[in-house]
């Protein structure tokens, strides 16, 4: 994943089948930051297996497909093989997986290694209030695996990141997760400029446009502090990942700079270039790390909006997010 942005969308559908409970199966990074006071009602979205070029790597496909990625569960030669399609809230599991080269028959081992890994994982509940940045580990037969705990049931999209060897670009694979239990989805948290975790405050100035490249900076602060002193985390400063609420269109925008290069400070600010593929409503989901520990900032933002007009939903409280 280059500096710049990458962007995958991915279609929606599990919440609106699942109803109120899901069958019991086998599916951290940072601790997540609330938008400012939030209370929530039911969301619920309906889901597809589409197509998906890779945001940072190549928009467009490369000519290859005519949507972003993330919709497909397979895509230019590579499938997602999600292995655990189900797993049970609120208790720790392996969530076990492999990336397939459909015409050589078998899993890929061979990976290009960007920002310090080979495979970024993330997951998110459909109603955006639950999300995981996860680090899987690779077995030599190519079968990924990591531990994740999720905090409630419904319906959750697992979106794989990675750069095989064999491609000069990356793709982004998506496919469904169900989590067992009694379920109650939530709206979408309501728009606000400021978020708060652990005792740091985010604040995020510009705006996400449909269909061109913006500035969005995020300023971080401690105790009314502004923290000058982040730190390298995979690579750079802050990372972060944009969902459109409905059918989870998923942007995985890079900052601006690069730690060491002469130019980019460790703070309070972090800038990164986004393009929206269309008009919306977004959340975003900042990671950084500071003190040695890393957290997630997640905000809700309409593309083409400026803040004083962005439309206020009924707020809700987040699920948190383990590191």
């Amino acid at each position: 994943m280059n500096t710049g942005l990458k962007i995958t969308a991915f279609a929606a559908a599990l919440a609106a089948t699942f109803g109120t409970a899901y069958g019991v199966g086998s599916a951290v990074d940072p601790v997540v930051a609330e938008t400012e006071p939030a209370e929530h009602a039911g969301h619920a979205t309906k889901e597809k297996d589409g197509v998906g070029a890779h945001e940072g790597h190549d928009q467009s496909g490369g000519g290859e497909t005519s949507l972003p990625g993330g919709l497909q569960i397979a895509d230019q030669g590579f499938a997602l093989d999600l292995k655990t399609p189900r797993v049970e809230a609120g208790k720790a599991s392996e969530l076990r997986f492999a990336i397939v080269d459909q015409d050589a028959g078998r899993n890929v081992t061979d990976f290009r290694r960007e920002h310090g890994k080979e495979l970024h994982l993330i997951v998110a509940s459909r109603d955006l209030t639950t999300y995981r940045h996860l680090h899987p580990v690779r077995a030599e037969d190519g079968t990924w695996s990591t531990r994740v705990e999720l905090p409630k049931a419904g319906g959750y999209r697992v979106f794989a990141d990675f750069a095989p060897a064999a491609k000069d670009s990356g793709l982004t694979l998506g496919a469904d997760l169900a989590v067992a239990g009694a379920s109650n989805p939530q709206p979408l948290p309501r728009s606000e400029r400021k978020a708060t975790v652990d005792g740091y405050e985010v604040t995020l100035k510009g705006d996400l446009r449909p269909g061109t490249g913006s500035e969005l900076k995020l300023s971080v602060a401690k105790d009314g502090r502004a923290v000058t002193d982040l730190q390298p985390y995979l690579g750079a400063y802050g990372h972060l990942v944009a969902l459109r609420s409905g059918d989870l269109a998923y942007l995985h925008v890079h900052p601006n700079g690069e730690p060491g290069d002469g130019r980019t400070k460790p703070g309070p600010e972090i800038s990164f270039t986004a393009t929206a593929p269309s008009k919306g409503s977004y959340r975003l989901f900042l990671d950084f790390q500071h003190e040695g520990k890393v957290r997630t900032a997640a905000f809700t933002v309409q593309t083409g909006v400026a803040a004083a007009q962005q439309p206020e939903p009924e707020g809700h409280e987040s699920s948190g997010h383990q590191h």
